[in-house]
């Protein structure tokens, strides 16, 4: 058996710090097998760089996964081939980096990761997701039946079909981007583990990570505002997901959820 854990998007400093705080606190990372967490919000809660996505590899974390803002910042490109980055699969075919990456577990057993974007309220100058998976699903299943595939979307319905779509496919499809964890976590009929948002690592008292009273003016005034990652404790919320290192089949997926965390 093969023991994952995927943490939902992490938010600036803010999440960082929830990061560290929680892998020397609260998770003994050497537990785990294969450890992935979306760092598309990693550099002040839009974007990443080369430090901020050292940082996170330092304290643990195998593979980061992106998603709408993954070339939010121009220091992306320093990192963006990285063998422990993944940018979205169906970005249009000659923009850099990988859309997935092949990765071993500690014991050796091969696992691919894959990231995909949806397109429901998010960009438009994307390729089809469904489509874009499946090109290329055949070639991966060739070397490994363990797979984890990020969907970064807004629309719950989006994230519902393409659990199903790949139900049976892969080992697990897990939702991020809307910061705010669901609570159908679940195996699909088939086989795969399911949930379709993890949530985020941030500011536990902040509008999906960022400060409440620049969120607040922006909805009220109808203008443009700064925004920035707010303060104080956090909250972790990520996925163990349990899989069957031969047929790749989800055996358990678990949401792990510590609220009001820091430095106590």
């Amino acid at each position: 058996m093969i023991d994952i854990l995927f943490i939902g998007d992490i938010i600036g400093e803010t999440g960082r710090e929830c990061i560290k705080f929680v892998f020397s606190n609260k998770i003994d990372v050497a537990e785990y097998d294969l450890i992935i967490a979306n760092g598309e919000n990693l550099a002040g809660g839009k974007g990443i760089t080369k430090s901020v996505f050292e940082e996170i590899i330092s304290y643990g974390v195998d593979i980061v996964t992106l998603g709408n803002h993954t070339f939010s910042r121009k220091e992306v490109m320093e990192i963006i081939n990285h063998p422990q980055l993944i940018r979205p699969l169906n970005y249009p075919e000659g923009n850099p980096g990988e859309g997935y990456r092949f990765v071993k577990t500690k014991n050796g057993v091969e696992i691919c990761v894959i990231n995909l974007l949806g397109r429901v309220f998010t960009i438009e100058c994307i390729d089809c997701p469904f489509r874009s998976v499946a090109k290329v699903l055949e070639a991966i299943k060739e070397r490994t039946n363990v797979v984890i595939v990020d969907f970064h979307a807004e629309a719950t319905s989006e994230k519902n079909a393409i659990g199903y779509f790949l139900d049976g496919k892969v080992s697990a499809v897990v939702g991020t981007h809307t910061h705010v964890p669901t609570s159908d976590c679940k195996i699909l009929p088939n086989g795969t583990g399911y949930i379709s948002d993890v949530g985020m690592c941030g500011p536990q008292h902040s509008v999906i990570g960022l400060e409440i009273e620049t969120v607040l003016k922006r909805f009220l005034l109808g203008i443009p505002q700064k925004f920035s990652v707010a303060k104080g404790k956090c909250q972790f919320n990520a996925v163990e997901i349990k899989v069957n290192e031969t047929d790749g089949r989800c055996l358990e997926i678990n949401q792990i959820i510590y609220e009001n965390i820091g430095n106590e």
